[in-house]
């Protein structure tokens, strides 16, 4: 473990955590007021849960070179000023509601792909119990954000709640700030190492066959979690079940994620490969299974509630695993960034693009039949590339 860092790292962590994903998914909830408000129809406001996705596919790739540039702690500052500042304009209209939280998506894209770099950089021995640290807090934050944004918007307004957020965002900037310090002494400490890394790493991680396989893991797995987060509500209210109660399960699939936040990674770092294929093919499966479930939806309160724990266990174990690889399949920080980066990128364009098109199918055949069988072996293929990937010790 590297000992030399601020004695803020771990909480620094853990508020990091709480933000990578709380400024946007609170948003949903509450943006019927906010279209009131805005004198827009809500549909006109549904770009702004999949803006921040397009920025994650943008931007996640030029991440490592951020880091590079002004060293990771540096860089994990800069980010959060800009998060802070894409919130707090979102209260001003709505084309700054729609800047803000494309900034919002830019700090996150780059704090996504950096924290198994810290983790890896700080804490090498550690990477389980810390992956689940930071997985952990943002499930949590998210759980809580999605539950809380009604109720404070309903007893103030939708501007008061951003700006709580943006309060949120500043706290954890000023937990974060005591790191920043360790940036250039460590860039300085470790120009001679970076500089054989560099000539030993001159790698295309875009040329990677295993990279390739994870970045299609990654697509299908927030896939998994997008497509019915967008759509999972909608097929419950067409089998008869009330927009209420259809809601219910959106905080449900939040909630389901925090006891594998918490294990998963720390299990995973102790498991041979071998036992990790068998753990997370499992943890797949129940995913699968609960799509094949909606190839014949019925319109019963425990049909739906099966659905969404089959669904949400397999995408709250496949995430924090997602994030622990990182961090297994290299050897350097660097090579972490790098893989991360890559990985990201494509994945998030696929998981932005899969509730669109799973909407748009619907549109042309008129039933959710098609889609779900497609995604169904998709999903399949997707097991088969993690086991292929869990095949090697390292990829990097």
């Amino acid at each position: 473990m590297n000992k030399e860092h601020s004695k803020f790292l771990i909480f620094g962590i853990i508020v990091v955590g709480m933000v990578l994903r709380l400024p946007f998914t609170s948003i949903p909830p509450i943006l019927g007021s906010i279209a009131k408000s805005q004198h827009v129809s809500v549909g006109q406001l549904g770009m702004l849960t999949t803006i921040p996705l397009i920025a994650f596919a943008l931007f996640s790739s030029l991440a490592p070179k951020t880091a590079q540039k002004f060293g990771l702690e540096r860089a994990f500052a800069l980010m959060l000023g800009l998060m802070i500042i894409g919130s707090i304009i979102r209260v001003i209209n709505t084309p700054f509601l729609y800047f803000g939280t494309l900034l919002i998506g830019i700090g996150i894209a780059h704090l996504n792909v950096l924290l198994p770099s810290v983790i890896r950089t700080y804490f090498p021995m550690k990477i389980g119990p810390m992956t689940s640290l930071f997985t952990f807090s943002m499930m949590l934050a998210t759980a809580l954000g999605a539950s809380m944004a009604a109720p404070i918007t309903a007893i103030a307004n939708w501007h008061m709640f951003i700006i709580m957020l943006s309060i949120t965002l500043l706290i954890a900037l000023m937990i974060w700030l005591p790191n920043e310090r360790f940036a250039a002494k460590h860039q300085q400490n470790k120009v001679s190492e970076n500089h054989v890394i560099r000539t030993h790493e001159k790698i295309n991680v875009w040329k990677n066959k295993y990279a390739w396989l994870l970045l299609f893991f990654c697509g299908m797995q927030s896939a998994m979690f997008y497509v019915l987060m967008a759509w999972g509500p909608t097929i419950a209210v067409q089998t008869g079940l009330s927009p209420a109660v259809a809601g219910i399960f959106s905080g449900l699939n939040s909630l389901i994620g925090l006891p594998f936040a918490l294990i998963i990674p720390t299990v995973i770092t102790r498991l041979t490969r071998k036992r990790r294929q068998i753990l997370m093919s499992i943890i797949s499966l129940s995913g699968v299974l609960g799509y094949l479930l909606l190839l014949h939806p019925l319109g019963t309160f425990s049909y739906w509630l099966i659905v969404n724990l089959l669904i949400g266990m397999s995408t709250a174990g496949l995430f924090p695993y997602l994030l622990t690889t990182f961090s297994l399949k290299t050897s350097t920080p660097s090579q972490t960034a790098q893989i991360s980066g890559m990985v990201q990128s494509g994945g998030y364009l696929i998981a932005a693009l899969g509730p669109a098109l799973f909407g748009y199918a619907f549109s042309w055949f008129h039933s959710w039949t098609p889609q779900i069988v497609v995604i169904l072996v998709l999903f399949v293929l997707m097991i088969i590339a993690m086991i292929i990937v869990e095949k090697k010790d390292k990829i990097l």
